[in-house]
């Protein structure tokens, strides 16, 4: 997909997510890599309302070489991005149910949803929580890089998730995904509920490798 058509994925996307209540006001950034730089979306802007013409294109860097300024949680991605070379494409949200998961306590900080459904371990697997930052505080890049190594999908406390993806669909998808996951962990909160097992989660990695 080249870039003009990438800008345009990017509006159509980001005005789904706002229309179905993934993405309220101005929150929430997507991003999507090039082979000279990384789109983003411009800080303080509605993802239901972008205009392809001033989506940001940064350098790796994060410096800004044309479009509008990037969203304040640019760091965010270029964090992913360095750490996950086969990414080509980020979603951050303040979706409703995962942020109302990244706000409890959970007994394994390293992963924080049960495999509830097939489709949730074959789109996200494990899901760690990283470990709470005011807004617009860098440190949190460096906490995003550290578990961005092992994962593609991470849950940043009280705030929301941050996934990336092997092309703008697969990263939109994915977060949907876990979206849904969280609205069902929440859903089953205090029900005796069965989950995948171990050789479960193994069959579907044979049978759908990533």
């Amino acid at each position: 997909m080249n870039e003009a058509a990438l800008r345009d994925w990017m509006c159509r996307h980001g005005e789904s997510l706002h229309q179905r209540g993934l993405a309220h006001g101005s929150s929430g950034n997507l991003s999507a890599r090039l082979d000279d730089g990384i789109l983003l979306s411009p800080t303080n802007s509605c993802l239901g309302r972008l205009d392809p013409r001033r989506i940001s294109k940064v350098a790796p860097d994060g410096r800004l070489l044309s479009g509008d300024p990037p969203s304040k949680e640019a760091f965010l991605h270029l964090a992913m991005y360095e750490e996950r070379p086969d990414a080509k494409a980020i979603v951050h949200l303040h979706s409703t149910h995962c942020v109302a998961v990244s706000c409890l306590c959970h007994a394994d900080p390293s992963s924080v949803l049960p495999p509830i459904t097939a489709y949730f371990v074959m789109r996200i697997g494990k899901l760690p929580l990283v470990e709470y930052f005011p807004p617009g505080d860098l440190a949190l890049a460096d906490a995003v890089r550290a578990k961005a190594r092992e994962h593609h999908a991470l849950l940043l406390a009280n705030h929301g998730p941050v996934v990336a993806g092997k092309s703008l669909d697969d990263a939109v998808y994915n977060a949907e995904e876990l979206e849904e996951t969280a609205k069902l962990f929440l859903l089953l909160a205090g029900r005796s509920t069965r989950f995948l097992d171990g050789a479960q989660i193994v069959d579907l990695h044979r049978r759908f490798p990533s």
